[in-house]
């Protein structure tokens, strides 16, 4: 589903602010990123029993997703983590957590690189680790060419949750994310996430920093961030969920929403 849009160029910080809705009115502000296959509406099953009390969460749509889409931009990491931080400034949370599912934690990775005394806490949902995830040429050639072909989409998503999520399920992720993102922005955001490679600017960070994986994601894998969040983050800690691929926020809400508030909590600030 390919767009005819012209190239991209970022407009002024002035002209734009990311789409987002507001949860709860708490004290604690939490900024929450999308990952590379859906806007912010991959968050829905987890919205009805977030604390609203406590927090206060801003779900956001990336350029190129949700009401986002048709918004130009270079769609880069960088770009989406300046997006995020004016978009705190305009909410007036000078400090604020962070919680990114798989891309969406390489942005929340590169706000701290850049503002990291304005970061309460970090949680990484199946992140992508700040030095990028180069794929083998096989696994390139099919992540690739997932902008145009539905079926690239959908072999991604059945190996990341460990080939047992059911046909139904595939389809509608399939179908929302060609729904909610735009063919260009998707194929621009995949060489950002992939190869971009920013770790020394957030190696030795203070930032309280907790990874979330599932056992069943073969890529984003706890191994992986023993070898990689764990050695940046000085206060990293690690969390595997059993029974969960990489789609925690679909799979495992419940206990999604456990480890991430009490990580969250910790924080006496």
């Amino acid at each position: 589903m390919a767009s005819s849009r012209s190239p991209r160029h970022p407009p002024s910080a002035s002209a734009f602010r990311l789409p987002h809705e507001l949860h709860g009115d708490g004290p604690h502000k939490v900024i929450v990123v999308h990952g590379w296959f859906a806007d912010r509406s991959a968050f829905a099953p987890i919205v009805p029993d977030l604390d609203r009390e406590t927090f206060q969460y801003a779900l956001v749509d990336l350029r190129g997703y949700g009401e986002a889409k048709d918004v130009p931009g270079a769609c880069t990491t960088a770009e989406g983590a300046a997006d995020v931080l004016d978009l705190a400034d305009r909410l007036g949370w000078r400090r604020f957590s962070l919680i990114g599912h798989s891309m969406g934690a390489s942005v929340a990775q590169r706000v701290v690189a850049a503002a990291e005394e304005r970061v309460r806490r970090l949680v990484g949902v199946s992140p992508v680790p700040a030095s990028g995830l180069p794929l083998p040429p096989e696994q390139w050639e099919l992540f690739s060419a997932a902008d145009t072909r539905p079926e690239n989409r959908r072999a991604i998503l059945d190996v990341t949750t460990g080939g047992v999520r059911p046909a139904a399920w595939l389809d509608r992720m399939v179908r929302r994310s060609l729904e909610r993102s735009d063919a260009k922005a998707f194929r621009s955001w995949l060489d950002s996430w992939t190869g971009d490679d920013f770790h020394t600017g957030v190696e030795g960070s203070t930032v309280p920093a907790l990874a979330v994986t599932g056992q069943l994601d073969p890529a984003l894998s706890a191994g992986l961030m023993r070898a990689t969040w764990l050695r940046w983050f000085v206060r990293g800690e690690l969390v595997d969920l059993p029974v969960c691929g990489h789609y925690a926020m679909d799979e495992a809400p419940l206990a999604l929403i456990r480890v991430a508030e009490d990580f969250l909590r910790a924080d006496p600030a």
